[in-house]
C-alpha cells in the first residue's frame, strides 16, 4: 500500500491531539477513517506507532521518529507547493482596476499582500472611473475591478467587497457643525459631485428629486482627490465617502454636515473574470476580500463595513 499525504497528515494531527475524535473533527472526517489511516501506516512501516491503555495515549519510540519524519516531509511539501505556485505566478500578469475610493482605503495593503504572496507576480494597477472600468472588463483589459457597478456576463463573477458610508461635508467656512441641514438647505449651496451618468451622481439626483428640490448649482469632477481639494478650498459641499476624508476631518480642514436626510451608503463591487487563469485570479480576489475586511475592522464601523 502506498502511503498518502492524507495518511501522514492524519498521524501528525492525531499525535497533536492525542485523541481520535478531536483529530477526526479537525480533518472533517470520522474516527474510523483516522483509525484506518493509522493502521495503514503501521502496516506499511511494520511498526506499532501508538500505545493505548486505560484511556492513556502515547507514542511509541517508533511513533516519535515517524512523527518527526512526517512533519519534515509535510513541511517540505508545503514549501515546494508554495515555490511552484510562485513560479506559476512569475509568468503571469494580473490587471486590476479600481476607483479612487478603493485606492485611498484598502488598495495599498492589498497590493503589499500580493507582493508577499507572489513576489514575482506582475501587477498592473489602474485607477479609473466605474464606467471605464466596466467597459474595460468587457473588452478584456482587466482581470478584476473594484467599482460601483457590477459587470454582467457569463464570464464574470461579482461580490460586495465592502460598504462605505457617505456624508455631506464642506469647509468650516461654509459648514456650521451645530446646524441641521435640510435637503432644501443643501440645495441652496454649491454642490461638488462626480459627473453625470456616474453611480455617485445617480445617487445624488434622487436625493433631491425625492424632496422635489432641484440643486441650483453643481460642479462636477471625475477625481475624488480633486473633489476633496475643492471642498477644502470652500467651493461647495459634497456627498463623499466619510472614510476617505477621515484625515481632513481630524485636521479640521473639513466638517461633516448634520442632515435631516442621510445620504445612502455606497457599496464597492468587486468583479473578476473566470475565463482564464481562474485559480490565480480567485486567489487574488480572495486576498482582496480579506484586505477589505481587515481595513474595515481598523476604522470607525460607522464609516466602512462588510456584509
Amino acid at each position: 500500500m502506498v502511503m498518502r499525504l492524507i495518511d501522514m497528515t492524519s498521524f501528525v494531527v492525531l499525535a497533536r491531539h492525542r485523541h481520535f475524535g478531536r483529530a477526526a473533527q479537525e480533518l472533517h472526517t470520522t474516527q474510523p477513517a483516522i483509525s484506518f489511516r493509522l493502521g495503514a501506516i503501521e502496516e506499511e512501516l511494520g511498526q506499532k506507532l501508538i500505545h493505548r491503555s486505560g484511556g492513556e495515549f502515547s507514542l511509541t519510540p517508533e511513533g516519535e521518529r515517524t512523527l518527526e519524519a512526517f512533519r519534515h516531509i509535510l513541511a517540505s511539501y508545503d514549501t515546494l507547493k508554495e515555490e511552484l505556485d510562485q513560479g506559476k505566478a512569475a509568468t503571469k500578469v494580473i490587471r486590476i482596476g479600481a476607483i479612487d475610493s478603493v485606492s485611498s482605503t484598502w488598495m495599498t495593503p492589498f497590493v503589499e499582500d500580493l507582493h508577499v504572496m507572489f513576489p514575482t507576480l506582475r501587477l498592473e494597477l489602474t485607477i479609473e472611473s466605474t464606467k471605464n472600468l466596466v467597459d474595460g472588463m468587457h473588452k478584456g483589459e482587466f482581470d478584476a475591478i473594484f467599482a460601483l457597478d457590477s459587470v454582467i456576463g457569463d464570464n464574470f463573477r461579482s461580490f460586495t467587497s465592502c460598504i462605505l458610508q457617505m456624508s455631506w461635508a464642506g469647509s468650516p467656512r461654509i459648514v456650521d457643525p451645530d446646524r441641521t441641514y435640510s435637503v432644501d438647505d443643501i440645495a441652496q449651496l454649491e454642490i461638488i459631485s462626480f459627473p453625470k451618468d456616474t453611480p455617485p451622481y445617480r445617487m445624488i439626483a434622487p436625493y433631491f428629486q425625492d424632496e422635489q428640490v432641484l440643486a441650483g448649482k453643481l460642479t462636477s469632477s471625475n477625481s475624488l482627490y480633486s473633489i476633496i481639494n475643492l471642498l477644502i478650498e470652500g467651493y461647495g459641499v459634497g456627498a463623499i465617502p466619510t472614510v476617505t476624508i477621515a484625515r481632513e476631518l481630524k485636521m479640521g480642514l473639513l466638517h461633516t454636515m448634520h442632515v435631516s436626510k442621510r445620504f445612502p451608503p455606497m457599496p464597492i463591487i468587486g468583479t473578476y473574470q473566470t475565463a482564464t487563469e481562474h485559480d490565480l485570479i480567485r486567489r487574488v480576489v480572495e486576498r482582496a476580500r480579506k484586505c477589505a475586511v481587515h481595513y474595515c475592522s481598523t476604522v470607525d464601523p460607522s464609516m466602512a463595513w462588510v456584509i
